[in-house]
């Protein structure tokens, strides 16, 4: 089954699922999330806001998985390196074993320690407060999945929990020096993601791209890639995945990191410079070696975003279950396996349901991608992390992943120039070679009218249809190559503008709506 084919059934397969079967699909999982939470908690005193915190718990991470995940797989699909229904998968299966095996089991039940709990003298407030926290962020996650906005999971959380700290105990609540560095993080994710996305595809162009032999250039450059791709998310993989059995500080993960990279190029050169002798020596045939890295990568940064973001992200429910079989507030709190569960399937129900259409955001509608662009994107995203949590900066993987297609985008109109005479070159030698075709193939309709033909004739006549076949196969993918290289580029101008706006406005929109439903909640209970 050739990937054309897969692509229809995957276009057949959403044609086939109405919004309503999607609704009612979403529905049925809190309807399961509320029956699962009443009957094993029904014995626990109070025990109504656990179940409704239950619910939302579900709400919320479906909106995860239909906002958030779309970074992980979206450069993926849009490269067309997986298709979207291989993509959903591969995310959908990774995202929940990050979460079980490299989950935290111990978080603060407040993102980033925004407001500090012990002003909330009342266990009820502050169930109440974390309550409005997680409707407000996945209302405010459903919002901007429904108009196309890849939103920051973490700020829309921090932006819940703050505002309902505020309109339970004042602006007092609020670490306002931990908020600077998060509105920090508006800056610093993007631009660290957009320039170290720009940095490794500008060395893919210089190194393989720009070169007259691209194969030999690929066979050189392509393992060292996929070593330092190796490099990283094995570091990252040691000092998330296996710190439940080991802790192990930055320099022996990387060192250990270092060691499997190098075992990786050792082992990856030979077979990279197999498979690229069976390729034609252009862009698309190098395009090619980058494919399974690619799917690699989307396994492991989906991975990695379930183990960092999905305890982060149902933290409140965390927070609510604590504080009602507890009946006290704790800064920090064990993660029940019932809820990392909760997290982790209802993320895998909301990618499956209604992740397309941000995955779609990602991959093609800022700016068009292949494989070159959508590996320096992910490489972009893990080392950015890697960086930022060494240096303690409070960044978003939302904003660094697309972060790196903006920076994957804008490098291209900086090459502008570059590109210009890249494409000039493929025409002047297309239109060179394009008249010596001709030239040929007029020479040979004349000498087939000959009636009475020489041997010198035949001979010649065997020569030019020789030289014809190899001079037509030759224009034929020259014009091809110019095709592929007048295509669509840049960055889409209204797509930046809509998704900086959404980023700006999360943190306050989320706060905003967590405190009128912190109201709301306070004066039915009252």
């Amino acid at each position: 089954m050739d990937i054309k084919t897969i692509e229809k059934i995957d276009t057949v397969k959403e044609k086939t699922l109405p919004g309503f079967a999607k609704l009612s699909l979403a529905l049925l999982f809190m309807v399961i999330v509320f029956l699962w939470s009443y009957t094993s908690h029904g014995d626990v005193p109070n025990n109504t806001f656990l179940i409704i915190g239950a619910v939302f718990g579900a709400y919320m991470a479906m909106n995860i998985g239909a906002n958030d995940v779309a970074n992980n797989v979206g450069p993926a699909v849009g490269s067309k390196a997986l298709t979207m229904m291989g993509a959903i998968l591969i995310a959908a299966v990774f995202e929940a074993l990050g979460a079980f095996i490299a989950g935290g089991d111990v978080v603060k039940t407040i993102k980033k320690g925004i407001i500090d709990p012990g002003l909330i003298d009342n266990p009820e407030i502050f169930i109440w407060a974390m309550t409005a926290a997680l409707l407000a962020a996945a209302l405010w996650l459903n919002f901007a999945t429904s108009i196309g906005a890849p939103v920051s999971t973490t700020h829309s959380i921090v932006g819940g929990v703050m505002g309902a700290g505020i309109a339970a105990a004042g602006f007092a609540i609020v670490s306002w020096g931990t908020m600077g560095k998060i509105a920090a993080s508006w800056v610093i994710s993007p631009v660290l993601g957009g320039l170290i996305a720009a940095g490794f595809l500008y060395a893919i162009k210089v190194k393989i791209v720009f070169t007259k032999d691209m194969i030999s250039a690929a066979k050189s450059f392509v393992p060292v890639l996929i070593a330092v791709m190796t490099w990283a998310f094995s570091t990252y993989i040691i000092l998330k995945g296996i710190k439940k059995i080991i802790k192990l500080d930055f320099l022996t993960a990387a060192g250990i990191g270092l060691v499997i990279a190098i075992i990786a190029y050792v082992v990856l050169k030979p077979i990279v410079a197999k498979a690229a002798d069976k390729l034609e020596n252009n862009r698309e045939g190098v395009n090619t070696l980058f494919t399974i890295p690619l799917i690699f990568a989307a396994a492991l940064l989906s991975f990695a975003h379930g183990a960092n973001d999905v305890a982060n992200a149902i933290g409140p429910l965390a927070a609510i279950s604590d504080a009602v079989i507890n009946s006290g507030v704790q800064s920090k709190v064990a993660i029940p396996f019932w809820v990392m569960a909760v997290g982790a399937f209802g993320i895998a129900v909301g990618l499956l349901l209604f992740g397309p259409k941000l995955i779609r955001t990602v991959g093609s509608e800022i700016t068009e991608l292949d494989q070159m662009r959508a590996f320096a994107i992910a490489m972009a995203a893990a080392i950015t992390v890697i960086i930022a949590s060494q240096l303690g900066l409070p960044v978003s993987s939302t904003h660094i992943a697309v972060g790196g297609v903006f920076g994957v985008g804008f490098l291209r109109e900086y090459l502008d120039s570059n590109e210009t005479r890249y494409i000039q070159g493929i025409r002047k030698k297309f239109k060179k070679h394009k008249k010596e075709l001709d030239k040929m193939t007029s020479e040979l309709a004349k000498l087939e009218v000959i009636e009475e033909k020489s041997k010198s004739n035949y001979v010649r006549i065997v020569e030019l249809y020789k030289a014809i076949e190899d001079k037509e196969a030759l224009v034929k993918q020259e014009k091809k190559d110019v095709k592929e290289a007048k295509r669509t580029k840049y960055v889409k101008r209204d797509a930046v503008k809509k998704i900086v706006a959404a980023w700006i406005i999360t943190v306050p929109a989320a706060a905003l709506l967590s405190a009128a439903i912190f109201f709301m909640i306070k004066g039915i209970m009252a």
